[in-house]
């Protein structure tokens, strides 16, 4: 393992982080485990940045993309590709977008770089509006509209980008308001600030914001927003890649908890579809997708490989309602973590919906982010045999919980007791 890392750091850049003092190598996995290179067991509670979506190891997927594998692996977008039309289909079909087209990347990254293209070729546009705190990719163009400093380390940019309050319910000028008072003051600021620029593209925003901390405004907001922004023709992508497949629990989509006003313009996908097969893509309604006037695309989206894995994991959630399972579980899971977080000073607050949990640490007695402590917890964690994740806004302060959505009640409980004692011994 100390040769591995040391080769990784020679060959690797600087920037690209690892997880913990003594990164572990992660060797094969089944369910909801995982196992490193000496052997070690870990319940993980991170599913590889909420990617591995259904189980490790799911035997329909492998199955899937063993038997297309053995048919071809490649052909490009220029044939027709069957996985990729049925995929598609089905995709379009639970969108909710009305006259749906489908295009497909290879990761989240990419999808919503397409959305940008998408929105300032279609209103001709480079301004763009996004959410503090946000994080859409780590391209140029997802950089530049990224509201979370730690994961934007460039200012240039081709897009002009202003940021609009909202994402982040319990921080920030309007955190002491009820929820319906924090969404008329977020409406009367995007009113103002448009007030002040010139036509914009489009709005951005995730639901649930992920990299930011699992943090996520009153229901109702991003509808209320729509008003405002339909008036100008503006353009709503919802950043699906995380909170898409029903890892929410009470929706299938993020942007359905703000369905009052209809489904976005564009939505954005990634991540859980492929179960860890690389697959991103954009749904956006035929008169916004097909606006490019030049030739465009996938060479490697779309895939035969990598559409029979999604297709396969696809079925796979449908058909054991682990959307279902996602709320169940883990609404006992929050409501335990809750818990656990009213004992422990450093805990500010458990948030999220469904299996995508947040732990908020502070310094005690004090609203001061700790990321210290964070770094703490996570490697306490580890040394039990847990993997979670962190992120957060101004400071990497938030524990990240996002199991696998097949996760079991005993293993919640198993997880949430770790937890707790890696928590109390922090």
């Amino acid at each position: 393992m100390t040769d591995l890392y040391g080769r990784h750091k020679a060959v690797l850049p600087d920037w690209l982080a690892l997880y913990y003092d003594r990164p572990i190598e992660i060797t094969h996995g089944e369910g909801r485990h995982v196992w490193d290179a000496d052997g070690n067991r870990y319940l993980d509670f991170f599913g590889g940045i909420l990617t591995t979506m259904t189980a490790h190891a799911l035997p329909e997927v492998t199955k899937a993309v063993s038997e297309q594998a053995a048919r071809i692996i490649h052909s490009s977008t220029l044939y027709l590709n069957r996985p990729m039309v049925e995929l598609a289909e089905r995709i379009a079909a639970l969108s909710g977008i009305p006259d749906a087209r489908v295009f497909f990347t290879t990761s989240g990254t990419e999808a919503n770089d397409t959305a940008l293209l998408l929105a300032t070729a279609h209103r001709r546009s480079n301004q763009i509006l996004a959410m503090r705190n946000s994080y859409h990719g780590r391209s140029f163009s997802a950089v530049s509209i990224t509201g979370n400093q730690a994961w934007s380390p460039t200012s240039l940019s081709p897009l002009q980008t202003l940021y609009v309050h909202g994402g982040v319910r319990t921080r920030g000028p309007y955190a002491g308001l009820s929820d319906a008072q924090f969404i008329r003051e977020c409406v009367a600021d995007l009113e103002d600030l448009l007030g002040h620029t010139r036509d914009v593209a489009a709005l951005i925003a995730e639901p649930v914001q992920g990299v930011g901390g699992f943090t996520s405004p009153p229901d109702g907001l991003y509808a209320a927003f729509r008003e405002v922004l339909d008036r100008q023709g503006i353009l709503w992508i919802s950043d699906e890649v995380q909170t898409g497949w029903g890892r929410t629990g009470e929706h299938f989509w993020g942007w359905q908890a703000h369905a009052q006003n209809g489904p976005p313009d564009i939505l954005t996908f990634a991540k859980g579809i492929g179960n860890g097969m690389s697959i991103g893509g954009v749904v956006a309604r035929a008169e916004v997708m097909n606006c490019l006037d030049a030739n465009s695309i996938s060479t490697f989206g779309g895939s035969p490989v990598t559409m029979a894995a999604g297709l396969a994991n696809l079925n796979h959630l449908l058909e054991h309602d682990l959307q279902g399972n996602a709320r169940r579980v883990g609404g006992l899971l929050i409501e335990r973590l809750r818990a656990i977080g009213a004992g422990v000073p450093a805990v500010r607050e458990v948030r999220g919906r469904g299996l995508m949990i947040g732990i908020e640490l502070v310094k005690p007695g004090t609203d001061e982010a700790d990321p210290k402590a964070a770094g703490k917890v996570l490697e306490a964690a580890r040394e039990s045999g847990l993997l979670i994740g962190k992120g957060g806004g101004h400071n990497t302060s938030v524990l990240r919980i996002a199991p696998p959505l097949s996760l079991t009640v005993a293993e919640a409980e198993e997880g949430a007791s770790l937890l707790a004692q890696a928590l109390r011994a922090v």
